[in-house]
């Protein structure tokens, strides 16, 4: 994908919420260069490489997912040559990204304030627990401490049980896309008429502001009422019969948002107890959800899900299976919008993993290259970026600035 190709990113990052980021950049076709540390490299090199069934050839499935379409230069940053080589490679980057604690880059001498002397059109980027800003811009964060202090798993669950936090790591994941959405919106800030043309500036990320953003419109609900919203589990604080229903196979979902869909899904059921006219209006139906809840299930748990899938899908009523990974990574829509693609590894072999989730009409084909071997590219990019000589890299190499 080519809409992103006149765009250096400079990747400090590691673990999930950067590499993530920076992933979702490759992907759009940016010049994506992973900065590592000599000898091991970032820390997610080292995830899952020892298992059996997560690896191939000792790389994880973390690194193989978060590190396609990447490059990698291997620089010591703690060491004065190396750091220069880093401030060189500035001048010739668009984007840095970093995932470190609050604080680290400007001990490292790498934040916003610092590279834009040496590029003023840099775009920085620090994804972090709870900003740079704020009593708590020190305090450590990983997933589970984002979704925790987002609030958002005081409503996930069933009510009265201990809350739940989301089967993915949405605080991990969400700080990438809102980074990926922020480095965007600064790029065309930065290449737009005004004062701001030809200038970078600095993009805050704190995990915890994503969550909260991703509450929405209940976290205007509480704003206006001052009544906390409780655990629902699958169903819905509005809307009846809206959740997860057993069948003789899956799980099954049903939204039935509206009047017109409770009355489709009574005349489907044939039941007399559903039609009974006072079920006619959201309000009565809330009222007696358990009732109509145990009436449903009764009907559904006789037959399969495939059946009432079809039986749904005749009387246009919202309905869908809960997919596992099997039946979702299979699925027929996820297959057709190539979002299970191959990706080739050095070594001959492939890895199938997620696709691009981003579709653009005039992007050109999707294109995956394999994650990168610690340093596989610091010679190239070195003599591309830099013009630097055999010679120079040799010396460079020989010093312990950088490796591969």
């Amino acid at each position: 994908m080519s809409a992103l190709s006149h765009i250096t990113i400079l990747d400090l990052t590691h673990m999930l919420s950067g590499p993530y980021s920076s992933q979702l950049l490759a992907d759009m076709g940016a010049h994506c260069i992973k900065v590592e540390p000599p000898g091991q490299g970032e820390g997610t090199r080292r995830l899952l490489a020892d298992d059996e069934k997560y690896s191939i050839d000792g790389v994880g499935a973390y690194f193989l997912t978060l590190s396609r379409n990447k490059k990698s230069v291997a620089i010591d940053l703690k060491k004065p040559a190396g750091l220069a080589l880093f401030y060189q490679l500035v001048k010739h980057a668009d984007v840095v990204i970093n995932n470190f604690g609050e604080g680290v880059p400007k001990r490292l001498g790498i934040d916003y304030e610092v590279l834009k002397q040496h590029n003023p059109r840099i775009i920085t980027c620090s994804i972090t627990g709870f900003g740079e800003t704020g009593p708590d811009r020190n305090r450590a964060a990983f997933d589970l401490v984002a979704q925790g202090m987002g609030g958002g798993m005081s409503i996930t669950g069933e009510e009265g049980a201990p809350p739940l936090r989301a089967g993915i790591p949405i605080g991990d994941l969400g700080g990438g896309l809102f980074a990926t959405i922020g480095i965007l919106a600064a790029l065309n800030q930065r290449d737009q008429p005004g004062p701001r043309q030809g200038l970078g500036q600095h993009v805050d990320i704190s995990m915890q502001d994503c969550q909260v953003s991703m509450l929405n419109y209940m976290a205007t609900m509480y704003l206006m009422s001052g009544v906390q919203p409780p655990a629902v589990g699958n169903s819905h604080f509005v809307h009846v019969p809206y959740g997860t229903f057993k069948t003789q196979t899956r799980y099954l979902i049903l939204a039935c948002m509206g009047d017109a869909f409770f009355g489709k899904l009574a005349a489907m059921l044939n039941d007399p107890e559903l039609m009974d006219p006072k079920f006619a209006t959201q309000p009565v139906r809330w009222e007696h959800r358990h009732f109509i809840n145990a009436r449903v299930q009764e009907h559904l748990e006789r037959e399969t899900c495939e059946h009432w899938l079809e039986q749904l899908k005749e009387h246009r009523i919202p309905a869908a299976p809960v997919n596992d990974f099997e039946h979702a990574l299979n699925d027929t829509q996820i297959q057709a919008r190539d979002m299970v693609v191959e990706v080739p590894l050095g070594n001959g072999k492939i890895v199938k993993q997620p696709g691009n989730p981003v579709k653009l009409s005039a992007a050109g084909e999707q294109v995956f290259t394999p994650p990168p071997t610690l340093g596989q590219h610091t010679a190239s990019v070195l003599q591309e970026l830099l013009q630097m000589s055999d010679s120079q890299i040799a010396e460079l190499r020989q010093n312990g600035v950088i490796d591969g």
